[in-house]
């Protein structure tokens, strides 16, 4: 499966949880979809770009997003990398671009959503991803 497939997958448990259980704090999401941090986050980053996630300190909750300019910000960070640099794994998007990992994979969330990237999983033991713009 192809990683943007799988991170709309991921988009689909989050949403799930969110609209069974209400607002929930960011650890209950997550142990509530399964996923870990970088699948968590891209799933944040695409409901974000939809507009349909917000988040209050540590809580969760679907409707109008108050994550556009954080996200949105490194969305543009990371489409400049990727843009530079070509194929580029997670973790040096994290260092050039000089945000966080799980700010990269909000944002390449983001980016998903908007048809803008793609990716592959290079190493499946230590679960390292590659991306790069269509």
């Amino acid at each position: 499966m192809d990683i943007i497939d799988s991170f709309e997958q991921n988009v689909g448990k989050v949403w799930k949880v969110l609209d069974s259980k209400g607002p929930i704090t960011e650890n209950k999401l997550m142990r509530g979809t399964g996923l870990k941090n970088n699948m968590f986050y891209s799933a944040v980053g695409w409901l974000a770009r939809e507009n349909k996630i917000c988040k209050e300190d540590t809580i969760y909750k679907l409707g109008e997003t108050n994550l556009i300019s954080k996200i949105g910000k490194d969305a543009g960070k990371v489409w400049r990398v990727l843009d530079t640099w070509g194929e580029v794994d997670a973790i040096s998007i994290s260092k050039l671009a000089r945000i966080g990992e799980k700010d990269v994979f909000s944002a390449v969330g983001w980016l998903a959503r908007e048809g803008k990237i793609e990716g592959k999983v290079i190493n499946t033991g230590e679960n390292k991803i590659n991306f790069w713009l269509k």
